[in-house]
Order: structure tokens, then C-alpha cells, then sequence
């Protein structure tokens, strides 16, 4: 049986843990209501554009759908996205929606049971939405290429409360990196640990399949993430996972879990914050934020003002899909030194535990 590195000093059973996952979430877990924790689901309220989008999904994949947070980012008219561990398509169906018909939405899955949900309502969502964009995939979020994902091919990748699930992270985030295009955003949520956590809690498939038992600390995911290529990922929202199970409690008590929305772009960045005297102004053209526009959760760019930035933030808004809704002025010519890119007042913890700026 092959093995994988997890985590420094640390191996476990490839196929042992994802027949774990497949049984859990396409044989035990019958609805969202099954759950033991709030790791794998969510009670914020979407906003209003995506909630109304949910509005046009069916309720049996509604009911089946398994998630902690909402990763899907603004600005996807026409994009092709990339939803990894898909389920029975809640998101994907969302997507379809935002990317419009010029768009498509391509879902990757390895449980049967949850894929035979979505495509059961693919042609009852195209009716409705009066399109057919939608492209479910049975394959491993490891090896996007069996799944028939070619390099560069993606402009935004999504994923939902999965990659915690995955026993090859650093091969994951490989392969996003590898299919998304350049410029392209990983725009994910998904369970962190403060700490590495034992590698015997991944025989336990309540703990996995919760979210629990896989979840990166979040230093390491910061050092996957730089291996990949990507010095500088950004952490969106952030909120504590409640584990109300006593047995669960009980196991994994010890160490403390957060769920975090992060984005993080194929862009060659700087491991620091570095400061270039550049101004970035958003324009107010992405409909559905009309007034502001959130890059992480330090950075609020409100219409029309005039913000310094650091030059990954000016890579990040110029060099994206989000260059033709923001004026970016200002080259790297000249340099000053590190940014002062902190949140504010100390409101916000630095993306991933960084000592400083916002990498």
C-alpha cells in the first residue's frame, strides 16, 4: 500500500484514508443534519447574490451538501472554474449561475453516491437557468490530470471543506497550481489546526470525515503553499469551529480549529510585503459590490478611494481578472522598503500565521 507525506515526520495510507472519506460521506452521512460538528458546515448567511442563486438549486442537492464555509469569489462572468471535491454539486450549480452561459464550471469528486446526486439534476438546473454548463468528473483532487484537467486551463479554483480530507496536501495544491492560469485564484474554506495533530487520529473515520482529523496547521499550509509557488495566500474570513461531541471532544479537545476562507493567486510574488509607492483605486464595476471590495481581511478597498498597497497586493489587482476593475498606478522601479501591511489596530490575525505584512 503506497504511503504519502502528510506532515514533517508523518505518513499514512493513501487509499486507507480516502475509502475513509468515500464511505463517510457517500454511505453514513445521509444529509448535512448527520454531522457531529460545525467543521463541515456553516451558518453564516451568504450574501444576497448568493443567496439568491442557492434559491435556484435543488433541494436534494441542497440537502446532501456537506461545506464550512463560502468560496466563491466575485468577478466570475465568463470564468472557467474548477470546484474540487464537488459533492453533489451545490456550489458548482451556484457557480453556473455567476459564470453565466459564456461560462463552465467543471466539478471533480471521488464518491460515486454524491456525484450521482448532481448529474441526476443536470438537466433539471440547465432548464431553469435556461443554459447547460456544468461538467461532473469522478477522479481525485491528487491527480487532476486523470480527471482530464489539462495545465493552464482554469481560471478559478474552488473548494469547500475538502482539501482537509485529502492525505497528499502538498500534491494537491500542486495540481491546483498546475491547471490554473496564470494570474488564476485559489479561492477556497476549509479546517485549520493551531498545531500538527497525531497521525493515529486518521484510523478514526468520524474524526476524518468531520474535517478534523486532516486539518493543516496552519504554518505548515503556509510552507506547502511557498513550495507551490505561492509565497503569499491571504486569509479572507476567519471564525473558531465549535465541537459540541462530547466523544469527539474527548479525542481531539486539545488543539484548536478555525475556519478560514483563503485566496491565494498563480502569481510570481514575494515572500514579504514590499513597498513600491503604489496606489490601487477600485472602480466600483463588480455588480454585485458595488461599494467595496474585500481583498483579504485587512485590505477594504471602498469605491473611488485611493488606497497604498504593496506590491503583491498590486500584482493581485493588476495582474488578474480583477485588473479591469481597479486603477493601479505605480510600477516596482523604485523600492522603499517593507510595507506596512498589518492589519489594522490588530483586529485581524496575518494570513497563516506570517510574523508580519500579509503574506
Amino acid at each position: 500500500m503506497a504511503t504519502i507525506d502528510v506532515s514533517p515526520g508523518q505518513q499514512t495510507p493513501l487509499s486507507s484514508v480516502a475509502e475513509s472519506v468515500r464511505d463517510y460521506y457517500g454511505k453514513v452521512l445521509a444529509s448535512s443534519a448527520d454531522l457531529k460538528t460545525s467543521a463541515c458546515c456553516t451558518d453564516t448567511a451568504p450574501p444576497p447574490h448568493i443567496a439568491a442563486a442557492l434559491a435556484q438549486v435543488h433541494d436534494e442537492v441542497m440537502e446532501r451538501f456537506y461545506g464550512c464555509g463560502s468560496p466563491i469569489p466575485p468577478g466570475l462572468d465568463g470564468a472557467t472554474v474548477l470546484d474540487l471535491g464537488c459533492g453533489s454539486g451545490r456550489d458548482v450549480y451556484v457557480l453556473s449561475q455567476l459564470v453565466g452561459p459564456t461560462g463552465r464550471v467543471i466539478g471533480v469528486d471521488m464518491t460515486e453516491e454524491q456525484l450521482a446526486v448532481a448529474r441526476r439534476h443536470q438537466d433539471w438546473h440547465a432548464e431553469r437557468f435556461g443554459f447547460a454548463n456544468t461538467d461532473f468528473r469522478h477522479g481525485y483532487i491528487e491527480d487532476l490530470a486523470t480527471a482530464g484537467v489539462p495545465d493552464t486551463s482554469v481560471d478559478v479554483v474552488v473548494s469547500n471543506c475538502v482539501l482537509n480530507l485529502s492525505p497528499d496536501k502538498p500534491r494537491v495544491f500542486s495540481e491546483i497550481f498546475r491547471v490554473l492560469k496564470p494570474g488564476g485564484e485559489l479561492y477556497f474554506s476549509d479546517i485549520f489546526a493551531d498545531r500538527r495533530l497525531p497521525t493515529p487520529l486518521l484510523d478514526d473515520p468520524v474524526l476524518v470525515g468531520e474535517c478534523l482529523a486532516g486539518a493543516l496547521y496552519t504554518e505548515d499550509f503556509r510552507r506547502i503553499l511557498e513550495r507551490a509557488g505561492c509565497p503569499d495566500a491571504r486569509t479572507v474570513s476567519a471564525s473558531p469551529v465549535e465541537i459540541s461531541d462530547p466523544d469527539i471532544e474527548r479525542k481531539i479537545g486539545f488543539a484548536a480549529f478555525t475556519s478560514r476562507t483563503v485566496r491565494a493567486f498563480k502569481l510570481p510574488l514575494e515572500d514579504r510585503c514590499e513597498d513600491y509607492g503604489q496606489v490601487a483605486v477600485y472602480r466600483g464595476t463588480i455588480a454585485e459590490h458595488p461599494h467595496a471590495f474585500e481583498l483579504d481581511d485587512h485590505h477594504h478597498f471602498r469605491t473611488g478611494k485611493p488606497m497604498l498597497v504593496c506590491g503583491n497586493s498590486a500584482d493581485m489587482l493588476g495582474a488578474t481578472r480583477y485588473a479591469a476593475h481597479f486603477t493601479v498606478t505605480g510600477d516596482k522601479s523604485h523600492h522603499f522598503g517593507l510595507f506596512p501591511c498589518d492589519p489594522v489596530d490588530g483586529a485581524a490575525v496575518p494570513a497563516m500565521g506570517a510574523p508580519s505584512g500579509c503574506c
